[in-house]
C-alpha cells in the first residue's frame, strides 16, 4: 500500500484568509484618519486672526429718540361710559271713559310735541251734557238759597214782633243752611262735570316726544287704559360711572347750590372728535355701587335735539363718552405712557454725559397717553428716552435720534411698546 499524499492550499483557500485582515485594518483606519482631520481643524481655527493694525474698533453707540420733561400744571381728566336718558319718562293713560274720536300727527312714535298740545280727543257729548245738567243744578240750588235767605229774614223781623215762636225761627235758619249746603254740592259737582269734559282731551304735559302710540281711532277706552309713552325734551341726563380712585380728582356737586362740573361728550359709536355735545355734573346718587364700588354721578344735557341751538341731536340711548374735567395737579412732570417700561420705570438721559439713567417712579396720576410724577422725582428739563431699548444699563452712552430722522424700524419699535405699556 502506498502512503498518501499531503493535499495543497487552491488559491481559494488564500483568498479567504486574506479578507478578515483587511476588514480589520480598515477598521483600525477610519478611526485614525477621523482624529488626524480633527486635529488638523482645531490647529487652523485655534490660530489668531489677522488683524490691521491700522484701524481702530470704535463701540456702537445705543440710538434712541427723546422727550423733554417740564414741570407744569397739568389739568385732569377723567375718561368714562354712559347712556343718554330721558329725565322725565311717563305713561299716558286716560282718566275718563270714551272713544277715541281724533288722534294729534304730533302723537305718532317719534313726533315731537309742546307742553299743553292736543294729543288725543274722545267723544266728548256725555261730558257735555252732564256738564248742561249740573249746570241746571247748581242755578236751582242757588234759587233755593235766595228763596231760603229771604224766609229767614223775614222770620227773624217777627221774632222780633213776638209774632212767630223760636222753632219757626230755628226752621227758618236750619232750612236755609241746607239750602247752601246744597248749592254748594251743585257748584261742586257742576266743576267735576267740566273737569270731566276737559279729562276727554288728553294733552302734552311738557315738551316732548312720542317713544310709542298704544291706540287709534275707534278704540274705546277707560280710566286707567295706556295710550302711550312719551319723554321729555327739554333736557337730558347721563348715568356716569366714576371709579374711586378717581374721585379725588373731582370736586363733585353733593349739595344743592354746589358748582357744577363741565363734562365734554362724544358718541361712542362712531367715537368720533368732530361732534361733541356739552353737559354739566349736576349731582351724584350719594352711595356707591355694591358690585363696582363706583359713584355714578348725574350729567345734564341742554336741549340734547338742537331745538334751539341747532347742534346735533343727541339721542335718548345713544352711548357716549364722556370727559370730565377734574382739578388741575400743579408743578407735576408729564410723561409720554411710550417712555414708561415695566409699569413703573422711565430711563433717563442725562444730557451732558450722554449716558442713560433708569430710574422708579411713583405715578400720580395716570391716563391713556401720559403719567404724571411729582416734580421732585424729575428735574425739569431732563430728557427722557422713547425709544424701546431691549438693553439698558446705567451709564451707558447714547446717541440721540433727531426728529427728521426716524427711521421706518423706530417707529415700528415705538408703536410696539406704546401698545405693549397700554395693555399693561
Amino acid at each position: 500500500m502506498s502512503a498518501a499524499s499531503p493535499k495543497k492550499p487552491s488559491a481559494s483557500d488564500s483568498a479567504e484568509g486574506a479578507s478578515p485582515r483587511l476588514g480589520m485594518l480598515a477598521r483600525l483606519l477610519i478611526p485614525v484618519m477621523i482624529l488626524g482631520f480633527g486635529v488638523a481643524g482645531f490647529y487652523v481655527l485655534s490660530r489668531p486672526t489677522a488683524t490691521d493694525p491700522g484701524i481702530d474698533a470704535q463701540p456702537q453707540l445705543i440710538r434712541t429718540r427723546v422727550a423733554e420733561l417740564l414741570v407744569e400744571d397739568y389739568p385732569v381728566t377723567i375718561t368714562t361710559n354712559g347712556i343718554v336718558q330721558a329725565h322725565n319718562d311717563v305713561t299716558l293713560s286716560s282718566e275718563v271713559s270714551g272713544q277715541v274720536m281724533l288722534i294729534s300727527p304730533a302723537f305718532e312714535v317719534g313726533s315731537v310735541f309742546e307742553e299743553g298740545e292736543i294729543l288725543v280727543e274722545l267723544d266728548a257729548r256725555d261730558y257735555r251734557t252732564m256738564v248742561d245738567v249740573a249746570e241746571a243744578a247748581r242755578q236751582s240750588a242757588a234759587a233755593a238759597v235766595e228763596l231760603a235767605i229771604l224766609n229767614h229774614d223775614r222770620t227773624l223781623k217777627l221774632a222780633d214782633k213776638n209774632i212767630v215762636s223760636e222753632s219757626e225761627v230755628n226752621q227758618a235758619s236750619a232750612t236755609r243752611a241746607q239750602a247752601l249746603a246744597e248749592r254748594d254740592s251743585a257748584i261742586a259737582r257742576l266743576d267735576q262735570a267740566k273737569r270731566d269734559l276737559d279729562r276727554t282731551k288728553i294733552r302734552a304735559p311738557f315738551d316732548g316726544r312720542v317713544r310709542n302710540k298704544l291706540i287709534g281711532v275707534g278704540k274705546s277706552v277707560s280710566p286707567g287704559t295706556v295710550l302711550g309713552e312719551v319723554f321729555a325734551i327739554d333736557y337730558a341726563e347721563v348715568r356716569l360711572p366714576i371709579a374711586g380712585r378717581e374721585l379725588p380728582f373731582l370736586e363733585l356737586p353733593e349739595l344743592a347750590g354746589d358748582k357744577a362740573v363741565s363734562v365734554t361728550l362724544r358718541d361712542a359709536i362712531t367715537e368720533t372728535k368732530d361732534i361733541t355735545w356739552q353737559a354739566k355734573i349736576v349731582r351724584t346718587e350719594g352711595t356707591l355701587d355694591e358690585n363696582s364700588l363706583e359713584l355714578f354721578a348725574i350729567a345734564r344735557i341742554e336741549d340734547p335735539f338742537g331745538r334751539r341751538s341747532g347742534n346735533p341731536p343727541l339721542r335718548i340711548g345713544q352711548p357716549v363718552i364722556a370727559s370730565i374735567h377734574g382739578k388741575v395737579l400743579h408743578d407735576v412732570v408729564v410723561i409720554p405712557r411710550i417712555a414708561i417700561r415695566k409699569l413703573d420705570q422711565v430711563i433717563l438721559v442725562d444730557r451732558k454725559e450722554m449716558t442713560l439713567n433708569p430710574i422708579t417712579i411713583s405715578p400720580l396720576w395716570s391716563d391713556r397717553d401720559h403719567v404724571i410724577v411729582e416734580s421732585d422725582a424729575i428735574e425739569d428739563g431732563e430728557f427722557v428716552s422713547t425709544t424701546h431699548l431691549v438693553y439698558a444699563p446705567a451709564g451707558t452712552k447714547v446717541e440721540i435720534i433727531p426728529d427728521i430722522e426716524m427711521s421706518t424700524a423706530d417707529a415700528q419699535s415705538s408703536g410696539e411698546a406704546d401698545t405693549q405699556n397700554t395693555n399693561r
